[in-house]
């Protein structure tokens, strides 16, 4: 099958401006530039859109209704989240025919069922909030990510997030029982199961999940909890060299009884940056070492030893020359900072200059190849550039962030850094990984989508898109 062709649609006329407008009610809806104008440029600005019209339903029946109306006078529709996406994935189009929907009014927990581990919320729900209805029960829901305080839950479904918590807990998609979607025709897949085994023919919900809007439109959810964890042991390693961070992580996991949740790479140079420019980080050992990982446990009963277990590993990897240093938090408070340092190397983005994001996943054991490799080719296809490899490095995702040269102006390093960047995803495609771990296609990755997918892989996203949206009016031009 060809690569889609765009199918002919049409820009909203006043009427059915006038319609949708009648569907979500006064409070519904914006049209004035000035209110428009903060949801259509990416958070990155990178990407600059235009709409006519953003509404705001407040239920399933009215985002139906507004499908329903755009499917029949053939006008796309582009559903906004929390809008902390980073690859355009929620950017309308610069045409100025497109409809952009927020989700941010369908904002409720419909059900926490303590007894079977599940909760339904709605797609407009903060992360937090979902995070925080679930411990409201003794539940933990654990998707755990630095947008939490604004991204949606509809929004991490539509991406398939990952987050801090994938080693012990899996990606978005694996923490997801049911879905309620919005079809391109306008009607509703009322798939809100609770269940755990329904073996009744293919699993449609996993469809929806990480297809960034562009097959139906998630509204509601059915989540998975788990029991909240009742003690928590929060460490800081310096490592020997990259390689050790692969084996201290089996022996964490050997030692734990698998009970990690969290195994975070932040190199020195990061830490460095942070503090630098992010008040409140600290320098969490004397040692300084080019790499360190943050570990975090957790157990869902108290008395589980995880404390004793984790020491006792951390002093043999000191005895193997695994690791030159470490600390263990005795508080909340000590935990808290550790984490700090790493939520200091996100928030330094703002601080350090222009940069190129990498959002790579790797086998864990050829992580270290991979780290290695990349910042060999920043020095030779750009010298001078600033590296920053961290990441999820217990499930081999690596955020492989470039900075500008301190003396070279951004917008000339970000021309040149097209070629470099091509050059760190063909290294991670040579180590059997991908281009794109958490963050998504969107807009941002749609070449590398032809430049790495195989035609079968290809072929059939586009069979798939054609068979469920054939006039292309579910977020249009994003991953294919």
């Amino acid at each position: 099958m060809n690569e889609m062709k765009p199918l002919p649609r049409r820009r909203p006329d006043a009427a059915l401006l006038e319609h949708l407008k009648a569907v979500v009610g006064p409070k519904g809806w914006l049209d004035q530039p000035a209110d428009l104008a903060p949801h259509l440029v990416d958070w990155r600005r990178r990407f600059q859109g235009k709409t006519p019209l953003l509404l705001k339903p407040t239920s399933t029946s009215e985002v139906a209704e507004i499908v329903r109306l755009c499917a029949a006078a053939q006008v796309a529709v582009v559903p906004r989240g929390g809008h902390t996406g980073l690859a355009g994935g929620g950017i309308p189009h610069d045409s100025g025919d497109e409809i952009l929907l927020s989700l941010a009014r369908l904002n409720r927990v419909r059900a926490v069922d303590a007894a079977n581990y599940t909760m339904t919320v709605e797609a407009g729900c903060i992360l937090k909030q979902v995070q925080d209805a679930a411990a409201a029960a003794d539940r933990l829901f654990p998707l755990s990510l630095a947008a939490e305080g604004s991204c949606q839950i509809g929004g991490n479904l539509s991406t398939n997030a990952g987050g801090i918590a994938v080693l012990r807990y899996g990606n978005a998609r694996d923490l997801v029982l049911g879905l309620e979607v919005v079809l391109p025709d306008g009607r509703v897949w009322e798939g809100l199961r609770a269940l755990r085994k329904d073996n009744s023919g293919y699993d449609l919900k996993q469809l929806f999940i990480g297809a960034e809007g562009t097959l139906g439109i998630i509204t509601a959810a059915v989540l998975r909890l788990f029991p909240a964890p009742k003690e928590r042991v929060t460490a800081f390693a310096a490592l020997r060299d990259l390689d050790a961070a692969v084996e201290l992580l089996a022996r964490c996991r050997t030692a734990s009884g698998d009970a990690i949740v969290s195994f975070e790479l932040l190199p020195r140079a990061g830490i460095d940056l942070a503090l630098r420019h992010v008040p409140g980080v600290t320098d969490p050992l004397a040692e300084k070492r080019d790499y360190y990982v943050l570990i975090e446990l957790s157990a869902p009963a108290e008395g589980s030893d995880l404390r004793a277990r984790l020491e006792a590993a951390l002093s043999a990897a000191l005895e193997d020359g695994l690791i030159a240093d470490a600390t263990i938090a005795d508080s909340t408070e000590q935990a808290r900072k550790l984490w700090f340092v790493r939520e200091g190397i996100v928030e330094l983005q703002k601080h350090a200059g222009v940069s190129i994001k990498h959002d790579v996943s790797i086998p864990v054991a050829r992580v270290p190849a991979f780290i290695s490799g990349a910042i060999d080719l920043c020095a030779k296809l750009l010298p001078g550039v600033r590296p920053i490899a961290f990441g999820h490095v217990g499930d081999g995702n690596v955020h492989f962030n470039v900075y500008q040269p301190e003396a070279m102006d951004g917008a000339a390093f970000l021309a040149e850094g097209e070629s470099l960047s091509t050059a760190i995803h063909d290294l991670a495609m040579e180590l059997h990984g991908s281009f794109s771990a958490e963050h998504g296609i969107g807009q941002l990755r749609r070449p590398e989508m032809r430049r790495y997918k195989s035609e079968v892989e290809l072929d059939l996203m586009r069979r798939i898109k054609q068979a469920m949206d054939p006039l292309d009016l579910m977020n249009p031009g994003k991953i294919l």
